[in-house]
């Protein structure tokens, strides 16, 4: 299957099963030449991951786990990540084309400045992770990634699709978000929401925006006042 398609997207994937394509076993992701191409690097456990002004082609990363991850410049194309545990991972101003992650774990990571196009999060955690200046250029979906206590900030993500994810306490920051689609999410401990402008949503979602609001501004229903106040 070299694509998935949710809500209004459909998200182009690696393409790791092509006739002749042979991935070869690598020890190492980093590059005198600064590219990795037709790579399989598998069942790592590492101390330390730093990676810099490399590039990632066709290639599949299994059961990875670093204790500290910073990765930075970086360009992906066709790459899947899948069990893999990048931790608390720092990854900044690097652009993502055609990646999967699969039963990842990347929480309390701090994502700033990635360009995303056709990614994939699938049953990822990613709690407690900060996402800054994140911008999708092309089809983006997480489904059935947990996101609770995420922040997403100054990021643009017009018509990515979030599907059955965990959003709780899940926060929405300055940003553009015409036509995220949050149908199949349960809203109602999200916040931010007066961020959501143009969002796409289910009618019965609107009595969950309306209790996040609520709780966000903190207010007080007249009827559990005391008398005379």
């Amino acid at each position: 299957m070299d694509s998935i398609t949710l809500g209004r997207v459909t998200v182009t994937l690696p393409k790791l099963h092509e006739p002749g394509l042979y991935l070869s076993n690598v020890s190492t992701l980093d590059s005198n030449r600064g590219i990795l191409q037709d790579f399989q690097y598998a069942d790592a456990d590492l101390r330390d991951l730093d990676l810099a002004d490399i590039r990632l082609i066709t290639g599949r990363i299994a059961g990875l786990r670093a204790s500290r991850v910073q990765f930075s410049g970086m360009r992906l194309d066709s790459v899947d990540f899948d069990s893999s545990d990048l931790g608390s991972a720092d990854w900044s101003d690097s652009k993502l084309s055609r990646v999967a992650f699969r039963n990842c774990k990347l929480m309390g990571a701090t994502l700033t400045g990635l360009t995303l196009d056709n990614v994939l999060f699938e049953n990822c955690k990613l709690d407690y992770t900060t996402f800054d200046g994140i911008r999708a250029t092309g089809p983006v979906v997480f489904s059935k990634c947990i996101l609770s206590e995420a922040v997403f900030t100054n990021c643009d993500l017009t018509k990515v699709v979030l599907d059955a994810c965990t959003l709780q306490l899940t926060e929405f920051g300055r940003g553009k978000y015409q036509g995220l689609d949050l149908r199949g999410n349960d809203l109602t401990a999200v916040r931010g929401v007066a961020q959501l402008a143009k969002v796409v949503i289910d009618r019965p979602q609107q009595a969950e925006l309306a209790a996040a609001l609520m709780a966000e501004l903190d207010v007080t229903y007249g009827d559990t006042l005391d008398d005379g106040r």
